[in-house]
């Protein structure tokens, strides 16, 4: 059985963008970081209203020091409400 969303894109009426990663090898984010950015992206799907994702960008860096080769990855989900939510204000 499929799960039907109670959301249509027609009922959009607030996007957040909710970066995960980062791609500058000056500033790396620390693992407390990180998860913040999994918490903020689990809120907007899990807490009320529900957010659905509608998109998502992806950008890769890819940077050599010295010998090394250094690959980062930052992913921005785009997060559709029906109203912005209360905890964004």
């Amino acid at each position: 059985m499929a799960r039907e969303d109670k959301t249509a894109l027609t009922d959009i009426q607030y996007i957040k963008l909710v970066p995960i990663g980062s791609v500058n090898p000056n500033n790396p984010l620390s693992d407390q970081s990180r998860d913040d950015q999994v918490k903020l992206l689990n809120k907007c799907l899990n807490d009320y209203p529900k957010g659905i994702i509608i998109g998502k960008d992806i950008t890769i860096g890819r940077y050599q020091i010295g010998e090394h080769e250094l690959n980062m990855e930052k992913i921005t989900y785009h997060v559709g409400f029906s109203r912005k939510p209360s905890w964004e204000e």
